[in-house]
């Protein structure tokens, strides 16, 4: 009976982990650029006004007033830039990575981590796939420019608002 009981509570309690990890960051860059030879690391501070526009995430690594990030490059060229970050979910935290082309481009976001127990759909390559090709001066808003996926609203929303912080950060 107890053990029934403990079920029943686990069962109902909301967020619980179901964490999977799919790519570590050094898997991501070598998706986002893999022509690249190497990556070196980069930090840029961001200033009070920029931190206010962006309204970052407690979560984010962007709250530290810092954004750290990695160019790409083949030789001595670069080739872009990657950024990971996180946001919360519903109640979880999702792990992403952005890539930046050096002609500004967006690449496909890259999910490392989905912790949430619905909602992973946001890993499948036609969503991810919509991000490519955009630029900065794009909206990236669910519902605009890119597309919600029904049971998985708040993932959908709280990455693409992720990804438009990092793409204001980096091109600030």
């Amino acid at each position: 009976m107890q053990l029934r009981l403990l079920a029943g509570v686990v069962a109902a309690l909301p967020g619980a982990a179901f964490a999977t990890e799919y790519l570590t960051a050094e898997q991501a860059q070598a998706v986002l650029f893999p022509q690249a030879t190497r990556f070196e690391s980069r930090d840029r501070v961001l200033t009070p006004a920029a931190l206010a526009r962006l309204q970052p995430d407690a979560v984010s690594q962007l709250a530290s007033g810092r954004l750290r990030y990695f160019e790409a490059f083949n030789g001595d060229t670069s080739l872009g830039l990657v950024a990971i970050d996180e946001v919360i979910g519903k109640f979880e935290r999702i792990r992403f990575a952005i890539g930046i082309g050096a002609d500004g481009k967006l690449r496909p976001v890259e999910i490392l981590q989905y912790s949430e127990s619905h909602g992973s759909e946001v890993r499948l390559p036609a969503w991810r796939k919509q991000f490519a090709g955009k630029t900065a001066s794009a909206t990236l808003n669910v519902g605009d420019d890119i597309a919600n996926i029904s049971g998985a609203t708040l993932s959908c929303t709280h990455v693409t608002d992720g990804v438009r912080k990092l793409v204001t950060a980096l091109s600030g």
